[in-house]
Formats: structure tokens, sequence, C-alpha cells
């Protein structure tokens, strides 16, 4: 899962050289964030732009760490085209999600690839569900599906709870991205993989459900 193609190659270096302009020019890092407001008045770039920022070194990091880890999984699956197309789509319907979610929150703003990313790591799991996992602070691996699984109902109750400064939302619009884009690409998942797609849909579910129940 470490291989280093050279379109993630791409990517990564887009996303530390777009950021560090953004760490040092304020004008330049407003002027691209999501934003609520700025979205609402037509700049509707934001939604793409600000997958390419983030907020600090370690949110890079952690980010382009995680696509290391995961896009050769689906490149190999499924040829550089499709991961392109998973990773922009994802990159967009978590932005979505989040303007969905906070679309009367005129000032809230948001940065980072994390929605990007969460669609690729979802989209690897789907593709592999039986790989393993393995925490910084879980001693055992965990099986791809129970991570996939688990950290959507972790952003659900982050996203109700409104706990710490993450976009919770944008992680699960990516997440979705990832499932419905794999889906529409390799739908021979259906007949290989039904019973861990089925599994997957949980938690997406219960976030529509919630969220149609006045529960979010």
């Amino acid at each position: 899962m470490s291989k280093l193609d050279l379109v993630t190659i791409i990517i990564i270096a887009a996303n530390v050289i777009i950021s560090y302009k953004g760490f040092s020019d304020f004008s330049f890092f407003e002027k691209y964030k999501f934003n609520v407001g700025a979205i609402k008045r037509g700049e509707q770039f934001r939604l793409f732009s600000s997958g390419f920022l983030h907020a600090d070194n370690s949110h890079l990091f952690f980010n382009m760490f995680s696509l290391y880890f995961f896009a050769s999984v689906v490149i190999g699956d499924l040829g550089v085209l499709s991961f392109v197309i998973i990773y922009i789509g994802s990159l967009i319907l978590g932005s979505l999600l989040s303007l969905y979610f906070h679309k009367d929150e005129y000032h809230y703003s948001a940065v980072g690839a994390s929605g990007a990313v969460m669609g690729i790591i979802y989209s690897a799991i789907l593709l592999q569900p039986g790989m393993s996992l393995y925490m910084f602070f879980i001693p055992i691996p965990i099986p791809a599906y129970v991570f996939g699984i688990g950290y959507l109902l972790y952003s659900i109750y982050g996203m109700k709870n409104k706990i710490g400064n993450i976009g919770h939302d944008a992680h699960f619009g990516g997440a979705i991205g990832g499932y419905m884009i794999t889906l529409i690409l390799a739908s021979w998942l259906f007949k290989e993989n039904l019973l861990m797609i089925v599994l997957l849909a949980i938690p997406i579910a219960l976030l529509f459900v919630l969220k149609k129940l006045g529960k979010m």
C-alpha cells in the first residue's frame, strides 16, 4: 500500500505548494478557503480550492501521509484516471456536504484535503475490504471495513456534538463520494462484495435518517 505513483506525487506536491503559499500569504489563504458566505455570493471555486489548503503542517502531513498509504490500492485496482475522478469527486462532495450542513452559518470556514483523502480511503476499503490497518494507538491490526464503518459513525457523533475543530461533515461527504464513485466505476463489486457494500452503506444511511428526523 505504499508505492508512490506519479499522479500521487503530483497531488501531494500541489497540496504542499499551495498550502505553504497559504501559510505565508494570509490574503491568498482567505481568498481560496471554504467559506459559506463567499460561496453563496458566487465564489463556488472555493468548493475546490479549499481542498488544497491546510491549517498547519500537522494537518497537511496527516492528510498526505494517509493519501500515500491508500492511493496505490485505488490506482492498482482501477487505474490512474479513476483515481483522479474519485479524488476530485470526493473533494467536491465533501465540500458540498459541508455547505449543506452549514448553509445558514455565513461565517463558517474550512480547509483541507480530508474529504478527498477520505474518498480514496473509502474507495480502497471497498476494493480490498479484507486488508488490515494498523493505528498508532491500537497494537493489533484492524480490518479495513471495521475502520471504515467505525470512522463514519464517529464522524456522525462528531458532527452532532461539534467535537474539536474538525470538518467531520467534509470527511463524511468525501467518504460518500469515494463510496458512490467507486461503485459506479467498479460495478463488478456488487457481485463480489455485496455484503460489504451494504455494511459500508449503513452509516451513510444513518446520517440522512438522523438529518431527516432533525437529530443533526
